[in-house]
């Protein structure tokens, strides 16, 4: 096996794709009440005791096309964030900064009174963001070119998500954005060099 290599990412996605080829075998994922009575978050639905939905709507999408542009995300960052937090240290980074996320989704929503059926697993993707900036700022000076440019480009591409498509929720990406960095700020342990002397 190659060392290495990102199966917890591997694993969330296939949970992702898995979750959306069921949902599409009995329903429509493109039906907002539908999707609300399968595990999409809902403020109200949380509020009311069904905080599970927190957790479960990071795994539910509103179409292929949502689907395709998340995983595909995922697999750009998660192998990034892996290799450098670890697993566990990782689907921390994911789970928590998506509910966190989550949260702030829902608190921004109680403010404004402005409540939809939120899903998707952007919250966590954008936690992993957020953790590779935190990398890249604490390694600017050796993180290297190649790395730059890739979280320049992930950056760029989810801010033409944002513009593009009205219907993203903006306050779970910027959530996840500020949970991600906060985590890896507590949790990134750098490699030691190990100085000999001779």
């Amino acid at each position: 096996m190659k060392e290495n290599r990102p199966i917890t990412t591997y694993m969330i996605l296939i949970a992702n794709v898995a979750v959306f080829l069921w949902l599409s075998m009995t329903g429509s994922t493109n039906d907002t009440a539908f999707m609300a009575t399968h595990g999409a978050m809902l403020t109200q639905d949380v509020v009311g005791g069904k905080w599970y939905e927190l957790f479960t709507s990071m795994f539910l999408h509103f179409g292929f096309e949502h689907l395709a542009y998340n995983m595909f995300s995922l697999l750009f960052l998660g192998d990034i964030v892996e290799s450098v937090m670890g697993p566990v240290r990782y689907l921390i980074i994911y789970i928590v900064g998506g509910i966190g996320g989550n949260v702030i989704s829902m608190m921004l929503g109680m403010r404004t009174g402005r409540y939809a059926v939120a899903a998707g697993a952007s919250g966590a993707i954008f936690a992993c963001m957020g953790a590779f900036l935190y990398f890249a700022l604490y390694n600017r000076r050796s993180f290297g070119r190649h790395n730059m440019r890739r979280l320049g480009l992930m950056i760029v591409l989810m801010i033409m998500q944002s513009l593009v498509d009205t219907g993203v929720d903006n306050a779970a990406h910027i959530g996840g954005l500020a949970v991600g960095f906060l985590l890896a700020l507590v949790l990134y342990r750098p490699k030691k060099r190990i100085v000999r002397a001779i």
